[in-house]
């Protein structure tokens, strides 16, 4: 790899475009990354393009065909090291060596340990000059959930609360409808959108039927619905699976009957180990939904369940809703963790966003210390 000269504005500019280019691809690339691509050539933009969907034409492809003879001697600017192995579709490098591209600039080497680097090298060995690195912080918050199930085997948790200001999320009798705002709910459908899977616990489904769908204008493709239900107690006629497409049940004891019962109404069911304490071994579940390439998963659930992946250090980022109201002392705390005899115990987390949503306010927060 050749070192990178200090960065130009064009530079900056360029890639700053193919990452705005790639985020247009956040709902729909599953499971593929999110990837972007500008080509310049004499300072002038002559081709852009982003992956859409799985099996669609890459980002460079795009760019390189509305680029045409203008692709000769110009620089090709990529959110993701351009891949070199047959897919789908071909592999980029060919079609950037076959367009004359001179030079290539990525942001972020493919996670993918399997082809990591070898991009890369098939452009230098034709002559092409390679240089990375630029913008890889914001490459890599793009595709976290995709770095994460290649480097860590399982997919980013993000786990979602609602809650009043003084941390409940329902009233003692179980009333929770509706703490937050409409605008908040819509707020939430978009972290839905995005998400590889959104899962629940079978305490949810028995006590609110949820759809757990993402209900956006426009939006055609439906993450996993998967329900964590260790003696496989989902109804199946629950809306969770009366909803289509495709739902996962996953249990922690073979029940014949309630098993045909789900997979006749359309659900597949998985038998996982149980966890030591109560509960599935929520790491198990976790490598295995990365096992179905799912990249990011979304915690729609109660207090019990959220608290597990908190507890065990499996949540990656928390999204906390929080309504201007309070509820009182004997309404529904937001989390169940065990108690602390010392503050050396507490979890510490640090803020990276917070923002007005209609008259409520999302605050989201990562475990301390903990980089993408």
């Amino acid at each position: 790899m050749t070192l990178a000269p200090p960065w130009t504005d064009l530079d900056r500019a360029s890639m700053a475009r193919a990452l705005q280019l790639a985020e247009r691809g956040l709902a729909t690339t599953d499971p593929n990354p999110r990837v972007g691509c500008v080509i310049v050539r004499g300072g002038q933009v002559v081709g852009e393009g982003f992956h859409a969907r799985a099996g669609g034409p890459h980002a460079e492809t795009l760019a390189l065909a509305e680029a045409g003879e203008a692709a000769r001697g110009a620089t090709a600017y990529v959110t993701l090291e351009p891949c070199d192995h047959h897919g789908r579709t071909p592999p980029c490098t060919l079609a950037l060596i076959e367009a004359g591209i001179a030079r290539v600039v990525y942001a972020l080497r493919d996670p993918d340990p399997r082809v990591s680097g070898n991009g890369e090298e098939r452009l230098l060995r034709a002559g092409i000059t390679v240089q990375s690195g630029l913008m890889q912080d914001a490459a890599i918050e793009l595709n976290a959930g995709f770095v994460s199930r290649m480097q860590r085997g399982r997919p980013l948790v993000r786990v979602k609360l609602a809650m009043s200001l003084d941390g409940r999320t329902a009233l003692a009798s179980g009333e929770s409808r509706w703490i937050t705002s409409e605008a908040a709910r819509q707020d939430a459908q978009f972290f839905r959108a995005r998400s590889s899977a959104i899962v629940t616990g079978i305490g949810t489904v028995l006590a609110d039927d949820p759809r757990l769908t993402v209900r956006l204008p426009g939006c055609d493709r439906q993450p996993w619905r998967v329900v964590l239900d260790s003696r496989l107690r989902t109804p199946p006629g629950a809306q969770v699976i009366d909803r289509g497409g495709r739902v996962l049940v996953m249990g922690a004891v073979e029940d014949d009957t309630r098993r045909r019962a789900l997979e006749a109404r359309g659900a597949a069911v998985e038998i996982v180990p149980a966890s030591t304490e109560r509960g599935l071994d929520l790491r198990v579940v976790l490598h295995h939904l990365a096992r179905l390439q799912m990249n990011e998963i979304w915690v729609e659930a109660g207090a019990t369940l959220a608290g597990s992946f908190l507890r065990q250090g499996l949540c990656d980022e928390l999204v906390l809703y929080v309504a201007p109201s309070m509820l009182g002392q004997d309404a529904r705390p937001l989390l169940n963790l065990p108690l602390l005899t010392t503050l050396e115990e507490r979890m510490a987390f640090e803020f990276t966003d917070f923002r007005l949503i209609g008259p409520d306010l999302r605050i989201t927060v990562r475990p301390a210390g903990e980089a993408r």
